[in-house]
């Protein structure tokens, strides 16, 4: 594969992954660029989740090769580890420890000093007014605020792609708006994001996407350019074109 590392962020070719004779993921390909929103989108069971997990290293691919800056996933794993960030679909914070033990302790895995993760940690704190909750424990949290949380985890680092899996399901409407929030003020500092969602509506923040069904990518581009190629007034529209049902329109 060409790497073109002054454009591209990530860059996929054939990726596959099988259990056995069942094919999880058929041989996408896409690239995402340099600070871009970039959604994988589809049904449960879709694929999305593994498409994230090899992306990040976590999971071998059974074929094709997948790229984070210019460097090879499978070949370079902790290469890799330090450029991106992950957050789970399951909140995956230590809820034992408190919201500044969480942030020691994953500071510290990514080689970050001391002073580095106090600095970075109360510039956070006042950002998100939460500077009086640094002693509290994790588990008593709401959910929007551990989705946050986590989310503040994976990226404080900096790391130059954030990898987002389906980081909203289960936030009432307003925590996913502040949510999208912060991706926004991700990207502005050269941040790639790359996000899986099954929530329709979220398609249209993103700048561009794919959308997956069943291990395939189905469609490819920007939102706009997705609704064009299929005649769509909204996403939903286009899913139940890709899945064969445009007759549930009628």
């Amino acid at each position: 594969m060409e790497n073109k590392e002054a454009q591209w962020s990530i860059e996929v070719e054939n990726l596959e992954k099988r259990y056995g004779s069942f094919i999880a993921v058929d041989k996408i390909s896409f690239r995402v660029k340099k600070g871009e929103i970039f959604g994988l989108l589809g049904a449960n069971g879709a694929g999305k989740t593994t498409t994230l997990r090899m992306l990040c290293g976590l999971l071998a691919p059974t074929a094709g090769i997948a790229l984070i800056d210019g460097t090879g996933v499978s070949q370079n794993p902790e290469s890799v580890r330090f450029k991106i960030g992950y957050m789970s679909q399951h909140f995956s914070l230590y809820e034992d420890l408190t919201i500044w033990e969480n942030f020691r302790f994953y500071g510290g895995i990514y080689g970050m000093k001391l002073s580095e993760i106090k600095g970075k940690f109360n510039e956070l704190s006042y950002r998100l007014n939460m500077s009086d909750q640094a002693q509290r424990l994790t588990r008593e949290l709401p959910v929007g605020w551990k989705q946050k949380l986590a989310f503040m985890v994976a990226s404080f680092h900096n790391p130059s792609v954030v990898f987002l899996d389906e980081p909203t399901s289960g936030v009432d409407p307003l925590v996913r708006r502040q949510f999208w929030d912060l991706i926004y003020e991700a990207v502005l500092k050269d941040t790639t994001i790359i996000i899986t969602t099954h929530y329709l509506d979220e398609a249209m923040y993103c700048d561009r996407l794919a959308i997956m069904d069943q291990g395939k990518i189905s469609a490819y581009g920007t939102p706009n350019e997705i609704l064009s190629h299929y005649k769509a007034s909204s996403m939903h529209e286009v899913f139940l074109k890709i899945a064969g049902k445009e007759d549930i329109l009628a």
